[in-house]
């Protein structure tokens, strides 16, 4: 069944969407957070005649979820996007949503605002249209996805979710994997002296030192391992580095936070035995080496089978659409579809067209937006079938 998009309604929505000022507050000191996006797609989707609930993990941190019934029970099919966006440093426009050569500018416009609305556009073609369905549409558009994730992660303790389909942007390819990550903090340990007491001082800066030319070793390693098909090899950086108080003071301590990033078929636990073996060695050739090793933060890398039902719906919606399948691809950056595929759901990601994620020009493609609603719209209809 093809569905008309209401053309207006989902541009005009998509520049409202990019002119309110979501950053993340984890990441920026004073950003607002999603609670004014919020307010806006909550009244958006009662308008819509959609039920709407809010849920606030933590303060001003808002995830708004609409739900569309069916006409009986079936299973639950979540659209899922998050709302809150990065920094705006750099940018000459953040949030003007200004169109030139047929690219919306903003932040956010491309990573991920531009599947909000899509979504809508998606759900209002559904209710214009009378759409005959099982089950439940939930749109999701979440908090926190930039950092912890904390809005999926909430929502997948509130509600059922047999499938999913996230909207990060894809180009309108179908995305069936991608990396995840683990961070890691090393902590070396010496003895805080004054500096012309070398016979007292032990300068953990310096064991942080072999301690990173180990790591360094690593990191060249991974690169050569056998990649994933889709996403590629494994790989890692030194992403902080604190240690030291004072030029004149030994370094009691050095602190050293690494980002390791994780392909299909690896873990947690394989990522940090790697980092505590460097850490092993190192101590078992200088008894005077002293350093620790913990795990901050870890996301679990995605991947779902091309025979996925919730793929092949995907990708026969996107043929009618676009007038040819869409290419399967993989994804480098982590995304909500590994929390919805570790919880249960059947999982796929597909977004519109549009450059600049995370850089000091960002913008979308409107008419990828429209189509991608299209997408929605269709492949709603035919998994709830």
């Amino acid at each position: 069944m093809r569905f008309a998009i209401d053309r207006d309604f989902t541009v005009r929505t998509l520049a409202d969407l990019v002119r309110i000022n979501s950053i993340n507050p984890s990441l920026e000191p004073g950003g607002p957070g999603e609670a004014e996006i919020a307010a806006y797609l909550a009244r958006t989707l009662m308008r819509l005649g959609l039920t709407v609930d809010r849920h606030e993990p933590v303060p001003r941190r808002v995830s708004v979820v609409g739900r569309l019934p069916g006409a009986g029970p079936g299973p639950a099919l979540m659209l899922n996007g998050h709302g809150d966006t990065v920094g705006v440093a750099g940018m000459q426009e953040p949030f003007s949503g200004a169109v030139r050569d047929g690219k919306l500018f903003a932040r956010g416009a491309y990573d991920m605002k531009g599947s909000i609305a899509a979504c809508l556009g998606a759900v209002k073609a559904l209710v214009d249209a009378g759409a005959s369905f099982r089950g439940e549409v939930l749109l999701a558009a979440v908090a926190d996805e930039e950092d912890a994730s904390i809005g999926t992660a909430d929502l997948l303790t509130k509600y059922r979710v047999d499938a999913a389909i996230v909207t990060e942007p894809t180009h309108l390819d179908i995305c069936l994997a991608h990396k995840g990550f683990v961070w890691i903090e090393v902590e070396t340990l010496g003895r805080a002296a004054h500096g012309s007491r070398f016979d007292l001082g032990v300068d953990a800066n310096m064991a942080m030192g072999r301690f990173l030319g180990a790591l360094d070793r690593l990191e060249r390693e991974l690169r050569t391992r056998t990649p994933h098909p889709l996403v590629g090899p494994p790989s890692l950086h030194a992403a902080v580095l604190r240690g030291g108080t004072a030029p004149s003071v030994y370094a009691a301590s050095a602190k050293l936070t690494i980002e390791r990033r994780t392909i299909p078929g690896e873990t947690e636990a394989g990522a940090v035995a790697e980092i505590q073996a460097i850490v092993d060695d190192l101590a078992a050739c200088d008894p005077s080496f002293r350093a620790t090793s913990r795990s901050l933060l870890a996301r679990q890398p995605f991947e779902v089978s091309p025979d996925a039902r919730v793929v092949q719906v995907v990708r026969r919606a996107g043929e009618r659409v676009l007038g040819k399948a869409p290419a399967f691809c993989g994804q480098t950056p982590w995304m909500d579809s590994a929390l919805l595929a570790a919880a249960g759901s059947e999982t796929v990601v597909i977004g519109p067209t549009g450059a600049g994620a995370h850089a000091a020009e960002e913008w979308v493609d409107p008419e990828s937006v429209l189509q991608l609603a299209a997408i929605l719209a269709e492949a709603v209809v035919d998994y709830l079938r």
